[in-house]
């Protein structure tokens, strides 16, 4: 489902083309500022620290993966990590979740799955939360990519193995 153009990604960070295909069809290409990580359940608390450094001053962060490949999972994490304390899950059937940290911040978790087109994400009121200056995080971004802001840091999850997963960002 992902395809890295570039033949060679060592461990130094470096700028890779990857192309977000289905079959024949090429969905978009992005252009991502690498950095690779690995991580398991175990040190997922260190893994997610770690990628919270990386993040900067984004505000959007958009997950792209194939089913199973753990997004919610480390979203969750990302939230726990970032103060929230209250109970996190998927927000597929409703859209958008909404956290509030310790600290008072706001976090959106929003998971695009069931969205057939940028219309139906603009009745939801992903406009409003992406433009809204608080974080957010969401799955399946390809559904309605045209609304993401042009600082949007991207990052793609894949499965290793069972246990194992790979971010690239």
């Amino acid at each position: 489902m992902y395809r890295n153009t570039n033949a060679e990604v060592g461990s130094k960070k470096k700028v890779v083309r990857i192309r977000i295909v289905s079959g024949n069809q090429i969905f978009s290409t992005r252009f991502f500022h690498l950095m690779l990580q690995s991580f398991t359940i175990s040190n997922l608390p260190e893994a997610v620290q770690s990628f919270i450094q990386q993040i900067g001053t984004h505000n959007t962060i958009a997950f792209h993966g194939p089913m199973g490949a753990g997004k919610t999972t480390y979203i969750t994490a990302l939230c726990k990590s970032l103060g929230v304390a209250e109970t996190t899950g998927s927000p597929t059937y409703s859209i958008i979740n909404q956290y509030k940290t310790a600290a008072g911040k706001i976090i959106y978790h929003m998971d695009w799955y069931r969205l057939n087109d940028e219309d139906e994400a603009i009745a939801a009121g992903v406009e409003e939360a992406l433009y809204s200056g608080h974080l957010c995080f969401i799955e399946w971004p390809e559904k309605a990519e045209g609304l993401l802001p042009p600082d949007t840091l991207h990052v793609i999850i894949e499965a290793i193995d069972a246990d194992t997963r790979k971010i690239v960002i």
